[in-house]
């Protein structure tokens, strides 16, 4: 058992409740003070749904409405936050009935998505809020039987006392339980009494999805609103002139407005909006450097031989031990700009009014959204209010604000409540991307292939630090030197699916399979030589678990048979990264010549998994994104325009391009650690590990479709 011991009264839960309705438990996600009494019944509790409060609510019929407070963008988070709730308190899953809930920083002190960090902040947290609610119902079931609280039993909604007979549902003891203190401490299920967590649960939205019902943010309307799409300025450039006399022409459009270097087109429907934003004549000019994909290679070279870099590690006597060594192993990896690509484009209403403004739509920072609306208006953050609607996708994309800073500029221009939309070629043209980054990584060996010298050197476009210092082979090698260099690029950057790493996991793991290579030794055996040096003789600082890390390594080793088939080539790569650690091992077999990709198998420690069925999508998801991203996707500019405007040349994966993908779990005993981003990073590094066992051509930048060493390959997608 786990016992919770005193921390603050303000981080349990707040009860409250009325002799004619429901409980309402509130949970304050800061802190709280005392238990304090409203009366709500479930309608009503239902009914502030607007005003975030991220509590649990229990009705007089025995159901259960839990409040998800994080944005829900397909990391399952709005099915395993309640799941979580509802196993401390001992719920009936089948009578749990799960809400999004609002922007409320009073209440709440994470309300975002990203970083794969919002599990492993609330799972504490979030078991707290349920157990705590029990708490209370048994006490009242035992003050109302007159009977000891330690005599009750709890299961799937039911209070039962043995001895007596006695037995009830949560909802016939809420009146009692309004008026039970809160407790200062509250003792947790041990693991192992897990009856809801660790089960596979399907997704709360499961049926809305397909049956259509308007969960996103395309899907919001409201009567009277105005529909407003954007043109926007190259990077690097400003208005100079706009002629807007034919796009105001156009039938259907009320307004046109000009803000910073945009230009919106406002009407009653976006039919109209398109063909009018087709007619604006805006003429641009330049404000700063206006960049194209040219420039970017030139930088690159440049910054790469003489950039002023900042050193962001240094163990040893790194150049004597290149000075000395009898092999040094050189290599330089390069990824492009990348759009996030979220199947919904950005949207987002907003109605100005006065000093009050309200926020509706996919957000995955509705904090920053509100932020950003009050210092364009100048009012009081507390006088905007955010609602959060289900997001088509993210990736990052949706941390940033802007699309929710032009529906207030135009709200606030127009004098009315107004829905921004952007289509595909607005995301692709108008977004922020993944930064552009090249790599150079050296190795020093030895005589016996031991690698005794290590050097990365990052530089990256608007990436600010575009290493992780502390990271895997860090700590493993006694002399390393690591260094970053940031170019200030015209062209906007955001956090993209797993930042930084995404692509860092690819060079670093296809580099030491170079490594391993020139030491005559076996990729997985290297990296495990590394891996135990670490734990035996660390040097400096690690960022990383090394026995989570060889767990996943030796764990995926057997799952794939390694080295066992000699038909088969295969490719390793293994990396942490949002506190968990994913091993992946690509299989390629030469079908009458035919390089053929027909497996991935990965394996994962993220802790104790929370829903297996959510967890297994999202590292098959993970993958099938780093698998397409590093193959095929490519983002260039002209004169500081992206040249890719659709999908028609902005090239995703395809469903029959997918392998087999075979999931497994390594639980290591730690609570849940990250798991929306960590199996993306060494998806690249195992396919392109298992392209050079099976080709011997080595492939050092992305994506790989349009490198030379790749052009003959020829490779085939089959599943096994």
């Amino acid at each position: 058992m786990k016992t919770i011991s005193r921390a603050s009264r303000r981080d349990f839960l707040k009860i409250a409740g009325t002799t004619a309705g429901g409980l309402f438990i509130g949970f304050n996600w800061f802190s709280c003070d005392s238990p304090k009494v409203e009366v709500l019944s479930t309608e009503e509790i239902l009914a502030q749904a607007k005003s975030f409060n991220s509590y649990l609510s229990i009705s007089p019929t025995g159901d259960v409405v839990i409040y998800s407070p994080n944005p829900e963008l397909g990391q399952n988070i709005k099915t395993s936050f309640p799941m979580v709730v509802a196993e401390e308190l001992d719920a009936d899953w089948e009578k749990v009935r799960v809400v999004q809930a609002n922007l409320d920083t009073e209440k709440y002190d994470r309300q975002l998505t990203g970083g794969s960090g919002a599990m492993p902040h609330s799972w504490e947290r979030l078991r707290k809020a349920g157990a705590t609610a029990k708490y209370v119902l048994v006490a009242a079931a035992a003050k109302t039987w007159n009977v000891p609280a330690e005599e009750i039993t709890v299961e799937k909604g039911i209070i039962s006392h043995k001895g007596s007979g006695k037995s009830g549902h949560f909802g016939e003891f809420v009146t009692e339980a309004a008026g039970i203190q809160a407790p200062e401490e509250v003792v947790l299920k041990d693991k192992k009494d897990f009856k809801i967590i660790g089960t596979p649960v399907k997704n709360v939205d499961a049926k809305e999805m397909y049956t259509g019902k308007p969960l996103f943010g395309l899907d919001f309307y409201r009567e009277g609103m105005k529909q407003a799409m954007v043109q926007r300025a190259p990077f690097g450039m400003k208005i100079k002139s706009v002629d807007d006399a034919a796009a105001r022409a156009v039938s259907g459009i009320t307004d046109v407005v000009t803000f910073g270097t945009s230009v919106a087109v406002v009407g009653e429907s976006t039919w109209p909006l398109m063909k009018a934003k087709k007619l604006l004549k805006v003429e641009y000019e330049p404000d700063g450097t206006v960049e194209s994909s040219a420039d970017h290679d030139r930088i690159f070279a440049d910054l790469m031989a003489s950039g002023k870099a900042e050193v962001r590690r240094k163990d040893g006597n790194v150049d004597a031990a290149f000075k000395g060594a009898a092999k040094v192993v050189t290599a330089e990896y390069q990824c492009p700009f990348l759009a996030h690509s979220p199947m919904e484009p950005e949207n987002f209403f907003a109605h100005v009014q006065g000093d009050k403004c309200e926020l509706i739509g996919p957000t995955q920072t509705p904090d920053r959204a509100r932020q950003a609306a009050a210092t364009i208006l100048g009012i009081p953050k507390e006088n905007i209010t955010v609602e959060i609607t289900r997001l088509g996708g993210g990736f990052g994309r949706r941390l940033r604000a802007d699309y929710a800073e032009e529906a207030v500029h135009i709200s606030k221009a127009i004098n009315a409540p107004v829905k921004v939309t952007w289509n595909r070629e607005d995301e692709l043209t108008g977004g922020a991307y993944r930064p552009a980054v090249r790599y150079r990584f050296e190795a020093a060996l030895d005589t016996n292939g031991q690698m005794i010298g290590y050097k990365l050197k990052g530089v990256g476009m608007n990436a600010g630090n575009s290493t992780r210092e502390n990271n895997f082979p860090s700590g493993a090698v006694d002399n390393v030197l690591i260094e970053s260099v940031n170019y200030e690029s015209s062209i906007t950057t955001n956090a993209w699916r797993a930042p930084i790493t995404n692509f860092l996991a690819y060079a670093e793991q296809s580099f030491l399979d170079e490594v391993a290579l020139e030491a005559g030794k076996d990729p997985v055996e290297f990296r495990l030589e590394l891996l135990n040096r670490a734990k035996s003789n660390p040097v400096g600082e690690l960022g990383y678990d090394v026995d989570r890390m060889i767990g996943v390594v030796k764990m995926a080793a057997e799952k794939s048979n390694w080295g066992k088939d000699s038909n088969v080539k295969q490719g390793f790569s293994v990396y942490f990264s949002h506190r968990s650690y994913v091993a992946q091992v690509a299989d390629i077999e030469l079908q009458s010549g035919t390089p053929v990709l027909k497996k991935i198998t990965a394996v994962t420690d993220c802790g104790m998994v929370v829903n297996p069925t959510g967890a297994n999508h999202q590292v098959r998801g993970g993958i099938v994104d780093g698998m397409g991203h590093a193959m095929y996707t490519n983002l260039t500019f002209e004169n500081g325009v992206p040249k890719q405007r659709n999908f028609d040349s902005y090239r995703l994966i395809r469903l029959k391009e997918v392998p087999e993908i075979e999931t497994h779990f390594l639980d290591s005993g730690y609570d849940p650690t990250g798991l929306g981003e960590p199996a993306l990073p060494p998806t690249g590094g195992a396919i392109a590990n298992a392209i050079f066992s099976a080709t011997g051509r080595r492939l050092r930048s992305q994506p790989f479709i349009e490198q030379k060493e790749f052009s003959d390959i020829k490779l085939e997608i089959r599943r096994a």
